[in-house]
């Protein structure tokens, strides 16, 4: 067992020094792995984002449908019924004439002349149901419910209902730019951890040419396959190790930057206040992250390298 751990001890120390000693290869390897990681960070905070925009605006969004003053009680509770077991109603609830004109009153404080014509006796604002949904984004449920000849007919013909109008319009426009981000951020992870793999396994395979003479001397010597491959593979790891670190801390100045030189809390639909507290919030978690892919990506090309050009007559 101390002789197998003093052999690991070794593989490291030599593997850190290799990386070390090719700085100027390793400098183009970490480049390029920084990039790709830095990638995936970005869209894994900006999917986050984008998906509490769109759950805050879900929290807001409701359907009013407006009722016929000749509505009776019974078909009220029938209605609130049947939309309660839909898949992707939240809660429903009613609105009364007198509760409408309440509402009314208390978002029109500056018009006193229009309080004055509307009132109990003379109240032209109809008793709605509202409701609220599961998710916004996929309405078309509850609208297929509602446009139902027979629930249709206990709408009020002037005011209907509000299914649709900015919001919907808003929910429907970030659910597009997440899916873009995301699909987006995929192709471009996988284009750049190739070039990675790519950039790394040339970066081992001119290790392997430079070191060629003392690698064949270890050989004579008796060393096993697995111990003169082993440096390739933990230098490679290094890689990963570092990107993963200069990614986070790369992210960590944009948010930064962003708030505070250019003194932003948005970009667009991106919420930047909120993406930095994400950041912080799962930081330890997001650069775990970071470093296994970094590993695993510089381990991968590592091994495809020292197989292809680390080739012995006996395998020891």
């Amino acid at each position: 067992m101390s002789h197998r751990f003093l052999s690991l001890s070794r593989i490291i120390k030599t593997g850190l020094v290799n990386l070390f000693r090719n700085i100027s290869l390793s400098a183009a390897a970490i480049a390029v792995m920084v990039i790709t990681l830095t990638i995936i960070l970005f869209s894994v905070l900006a999917n986050a984002t984008f998906q509490n925009t769109i759950a805050q605006i879900n929290n807001e969004i409701s359907i009013s449908v407006w009722l016929n003053d000749s509505v009776t009680t019974r078909q009220v509770d029938t209605l609130m019924s049947s939309l309660r077991v839909l898949p992707n109603v939240k809660s429903v609830s009613y609105i009364s004439k007198s509760q409408a004109l309440a509402i009314y009153k208390a978002e029109q404080p500056n018009s006193p002349e229009l309080q004055q014509e509307i009132t109990e006796t003379n109240n032209p604002l109809p008793a709605s149901v509202e409701i609220k949904p599961v998710d916004s984004t996929k309405i078309q449920s509850i609208e297929n419910f509602l446009n139902q000849k027979q629930i249709a007919a206990l709408e009020d013909p002037q005011y209907g209902n509000s299914y649709g109008g900015d919001q919907k319009i808003a929910i429907d426009k970030i659910a597009h730019a997440t899916s873009i981000i995301r699909e987006a951020g995929i192709i471009a992870i996988i284009v750049f951890a190739a070039v990675s793999v790519l950039i790394i396994f040339n970066t081992i395979r001119m290790a392997i040419f430079n070191r060629r003479d003392e690698i064949r001397t270890m050989r004579l010597l008796g060393a096993r396959t697995w111990y003169i491959r082993g440096p390739f593979v933990v230098e490679s790891m290094c890689y990963g190790i570092f990107a993963a670190v200069i990614a986070s801390v790369i992210m960590d100045a944009v948010f930064v930057g962003s708030s505070s030189a250019l003194e932003a809390s948005s970009l667009g639909l991106l919420n930047i206040n909120y993406a930095h507290t994400y950041f912080s919030k799962h930081f330890w978690i997001l650069l775990t992250l970071q470093l296994i892919i970094g590993i695993v990506i510089g381990a991968v090309s590592s091994v495809i390298a020292t197989r292809r050009y680390l080739k012995f007559k006996t395998a020891r």
